[in-house]
């Protein structure tokens, strides 16, 4: 019976990952991150994640930050942090995210304003939906490791 909750949970797991690769959400990078973690590492992915999360809410904080400046002119400081942002993005296979920041720095480089809010707005969406998506990715995780009877520290 353990083995019928464990595999139900993996289907699980699996249709989540193929809607997410399917809706652009992700991309192959994000496989090869997988691939990185084993036995000696059991949370390398949910780490590396996190610290992307960690960090992106920095960066979109920043962002948001410079832009309700009125008085902001240095567009070339956006474009640095939506740099960075999108070199992480990318990192761990966050491709949506990637692709919307990469429309927002052609607003920077512009200096575009409005296009700037709006593009920000599109990346915190894109975001917020990712974030959301891995932690319900990680629950289920948790769940089939439970399930399993093998519990990993978080």
């Amino acid at each position: 019976m353990l083995g019928l909750g464990v595999d139900r949970l993996q289907a699980d797991i699996n249709r989540l990952l193929a809607s997410l690769f399917h809706q652009g959400v992700l991309d192959e990078q994000f496989l090869q991150l997988q691939q990185l973690q084993d036995e000696t590492s059991p949370n390398f992915v949910y780490d590396v994640i996190n610290i992307y999360f960690d960090e992106s809410e920095k960066l979109l904080r920043n962002l948001r930050l410079l832009l309700m400046d009125r008085e902001f002119s240095d567009y070339k400081k956006i474009g640095l942090h939506l740099n960075q942002l999108v070199g992480s993005s990318s990192s761990i296979g966050a491709r949506r995210v990637r692709n919307v920041c990469v429309a927002f720095r052609s607003a920077s480089e512009l200096s575009n304003r409005p296009g700037c809010l709006r593009g920000l707005e599109v990346v915190e969406h894109e975001y917020h939906y990712l974030k959301n998506m891995m932690h319900e990715l990680f629950q289920l995780e948790q769940q089939r490791i439970l399930a399993a009877g093998v519990r990993y520290p978080m």
